[in-house]
């Protein structure tokens, strides 16, 4: 079997196994591809009628995303809001592009539970308990790492060359918090003397930390 039919028959076996736990609500008909011009407002999204294929399609994920950022790695979603046909289902699919020694910031899924099924290259990962615990690991092409829903994780290439992976989430829209940027790049912004206590910071270091996050001028 070839590396192209490896990847398809992993990312066919994750898929199916979410779709038996999903983490958004069953689906009451065979589909419900979503309106996102819809005014109207559900958990989820309203279903339009005038359906076609390419409402079930997406050519996204074919290509290496630019990672020429300031943290190296970029996410491309495959999710109802690219996939209209995927409201309900309770599925979606995502790619992430490192660049050497490039990382995606520890963050949360909200909505949902991620597996990653290495592309190229080699990561090393982890999540965080609610009881402070690391579980962490490297993991190389062909390897899979399981992320559980609403936990702080982590995804940082090791190596001097590119690496990816595809990730599937048990929801149409996992939702993703950035822990740095929720932190110092809200608005209204989080007050300093708050981040100044809670990171045993001083007020000073904290309104530097939020210049860095700042759009540039």
């Amino acid at each position: 079997m070839g590396n192209g039919s490896v990847v398809i028959c992993m990312v066919a076996v994750i898929l199916a196994t979410f779709s038996i736990v999903s983490a958004d609500p069953d689906s009451l008909q065979d589909i419900c591809v979503a309106d996102l011009t819809s005014p109207v407002k559900v958990n989820g999204f309203a279903c339009k009628t005038n359906v076609t294929a390419d409402d079930f399609f997406f050519a996204g994920l074919a290509n290496p995303g630019a990672t020429n950022n300031t943290v190296g790695s970029l996410v491309a979603g495959a999710n109802v809001l690219r996939i209209p046909g995927l409201n309900t289902l309770g599925i979606s699919l995502g790619r992430i592009d490192y660049a050497p020694y490039g990382l995606n910031p520890p963050h949360v899924h909200p909505r949902a539970t991620e597996v990653v099924f290495v592309l190229e290259g080699e990561l090393d990962v982890g999540f965080i308990t609610t009881a402070n615990v690391l579980y962490s690991k490297t993991i190389k092409k062909g390897e899979v790492f399981v992320f559980p829903k609403g936990l702080v994780h982590f995804q940082k290439n090791n190596g001097k060359s590119t690496a990816a992976v595809v990730a599937a989430f048990n929801s149409q829209l996992a939702g993703t918090q950035s822990i740095a940027a929720a932190l110092f790049a809200a608005v209204p912004p989080v007050p300093d003397n708050v981040l100044s206590e809670a990171f045993r910071l001083k007020v000073k270091d904290v309104v530097k930390i939020k210049s860095k996050f700042s759009p540039k001028k």
